[in-house]
């Protein structure tokens, strides 16, 4: 008697592989200028890579504290008072993660129960939604709109219920660029203050913001970090995303909660990448200082190049990601365009609709410019071809 093979059925059936293994394979296929996944083409500091090799040789190769290694937890801890007013407890309120992506995914499970809505602003980042789903919850999307893409308060007002249970934010955007600022903070306490809603905020491009008032962070305001996840990636930070390390805070109460999940999670993050990265921090904090003018040269360089090419330009305040319009190019929907783009151009870029749950009718393709110059310049050569 012969068994069928057993297949699961699918927790999260809609999705299959993501658009950026997709754009990357499709890339590689046919030789074009990878703008698409948003990583750096260069390396990060010789300095952390030397502290890295010193802390493995001295054998620093064991399990990590759940929560993180001491001195990496102390220095998140006086960085984060410099930078937005505001010192976390060390002990209970930093946990260091394997990436921003587990951050995220442990701050949802912690919080979101089965029927619970969360509210999320579209575009969004792609691992919001299956984690929200995969807790049972109710993801309720609130359409940015192109070119400025902010929030509409009143339509967010309305969305907001008795089963509203969270609210996800990301600033500096990805994918449009644009910035949360602090009247927008202002306008999320005003709204949710009286509810018993709270917030995990976004900010692994938090160095990447070339606004003139500087990132505006939720640690900074002191009612929503009360109730708040802050999430941070030292991988966006240091030009070092396969090293997989994040790390979020929160106010003891939540992260005790946030831990039972990331205990179960990873356990552990990477113990000599930690302490390498903890060095970094004390050693040389003028690299993250100084990273809004290191992207901005990069983002300026590649706007200029692609001046006089037949795309529209949209504005970009924050991330290493440039929007453009192609509306004057073709009548493509924007995933035939990016793959019309790899395959006839030799350049990869993302598709905005892909970000969005409802139709998204712009003619919007994001690129990335976390490259070298001589990268930048060879695609922007290709782009104005067009």
């Amino acid at each position: 008697m012969s068994h069928s093979p057993l297949i699961p059925e699918s927790k999260l059936p809609a999705l299959g592989t993501t658009i950026f293994t997709q754009m990357s394979a499709l890339a590689q296929q046919h030789n074009a200028i990878n703008l698409s996944q948003g990583f750096p083409d260069f390396d990060g500091p010789r300095f952390l890579q030397e502290r890295l090799a010193f802390h493995v040789s001295q054998g620093a190769n064991q399990y990590a504290p759940m929560t993180g290694v001491q001195p990496l937890r102390e220095a998140i801890a006086e960085k984060t008072e410099a930078l937005y007013g505001h010192k976390p407890d060390a002990n209970t309120d930093i946990t260091v993660t394997a990436g921003a992506t587990e951050a995220l995914y442990a701050a949802i499970t912690a919080l979101v129960r089965p029927g619970d809505e969360v509210i999320c602003f579209d575009p969004s980042y792609d691992s919001y939604a299956p984690a929200v789903t995969l807790s049972g919850g109710i993801l309720k999307r609130i359409s940015l709109q192109p070119p400025h893409f902010r929030v509409d308060w009143q339509a967010f007002a309305a969305l907001l219920s008795d089963k509203t249970r969270l609210v996800i934010l990301n600033t500096p955007h990805n994918p449009s660029a644009t910035v949360w600022r602090k009247s927008d903070f202002a306008a999320l306490w005003q709204a949710i203050g009286q509810h018993d809603v709270y917030v995990l905020s976004d900010e692994v491009y938090e160095h990447i913001c070339f606004d003139e008032q500087g990132h505006a962070s939720v640690l900074a305001h002191p009612q929503l970090r009360e109730r708040a996840i802050s999430v941070s990636s030292f991988g966006k930070t240091f030009h070092m995303t396969g090293w997989k390390v994040g790390y979020c805070v929160a106010p003891a109460a939540i992260s005790a909660e946030l831990r039972k999940v990331h205990q179960y999670l990873t356990f552990a993050v990477n113990t000599p990448a930690q302490l390498a990265i903890a060095d970094m921090l004390r050693a040389e904090p003028e690299h993250y200082r100084e990273l809004p003018e290191f992207y901005r040269a990069r983002r300026d360089r590649f706007v200029e190049a692609l001046a006089d090419s037949r795309f529209e330009i949209l504005p970009c305040e924050g991330t290493y990601f440039l929007l453009v319009d192609y509306s004057a190019i073709s009548d493509l929907d924007d995933v035939s365009f990016c793959q019309w783009l790899t395959k006839e151009v030799g350049v990869a870029a993302i598709p905005l609709s892909v970000f969005c749950a409802d139709a998204f009718p712009h003619k919007l393709i994001r690129l990335c410019f976390a490259k070298q110059e001589a990268t930048l310049d060879a695609a922007a050569e290709r782009l104005r071809k067009v």
